[in-house]
């Protein structure tokens, strides 16, 4: 048996985990010092091994879920950058038209306050054909007095007339008896 395949029964059979006492009674078995430090990097690698058998259990689908998660990032990332660059889009076309449909309203305000003004000429000129109307009231009012009393005549000349036709009817009526027709 060779040197290593010596060592590595001895590791085998005393365990991952020797005490320091084992290494005394190897050494008084009649092992060198070589030898010694020999089996001691054997353990060493065996316990390495054993732990990075352990971490890739873990490191390595950690790294597959870190790789998904990074790639679904990057999909997500691209979707909101290409979803800004629709929505930017989107606000520049409105805004093309909020601004145009300001402008139309600038010019109708700028209209509508020349014809404001025209409206307001109008206004000043009917006050001023209404003083002219003022004594044209006066000659009104005369005249409705004098309508008020040609009612009053034309009631009186109406009771007048009444009168007089019962004054007439009556001696009528009694001669109207004596003719033949």
């Amino acid at each position: 048996m060779s040197q290593h395949e010596n060592s590595a029964s001895t590791s085998s059979t005393s365990g991952p985990e020797q005490p320091p006492q084992a290494e005394t009674e190897v050494l008084a078995a009649g092992v060198t010092e070589t030898q010694l430090h020999a089996f001691a990097i054997e353990r060493l690698s065996q316990a390495f091994e054993t732990s990075a058998k352990r971490w890739e259990l873990i490191v390595y689908p950690s790294l597959f879920a870190f790789i998904i998660l990074a790639a679904y990032g990057f999909y997500l990332v691209f979707s909101l950058a290409k979803d800004v660059h629709y929505l930017a889009i989107s606000v520049d076309t409105n805004m093309t038209v909020l601004a145009s449909n300001m402008q139309s309203i600038s010019d109708n305000m700028s209209q509508m306050s020349s014809n404001v003004r025209t409206m307001a000429v109008s206004v000043d000129s009917m006050a001023r054909d209404v003083n002219t109307l003022e004594p044209m009231l006066t000659s009104i009012q005369t005249m409705d007095r004098s309508m008020q009393n040609m009612t009053h005549s034309t009631s009186s000349m109406r009771n007048d007339m009444a009168v007089m036709n019962q004054s007439i009817s009556r001696p009528m009526q009694f001669m109207n008896w004596f003719m033949p027709w």
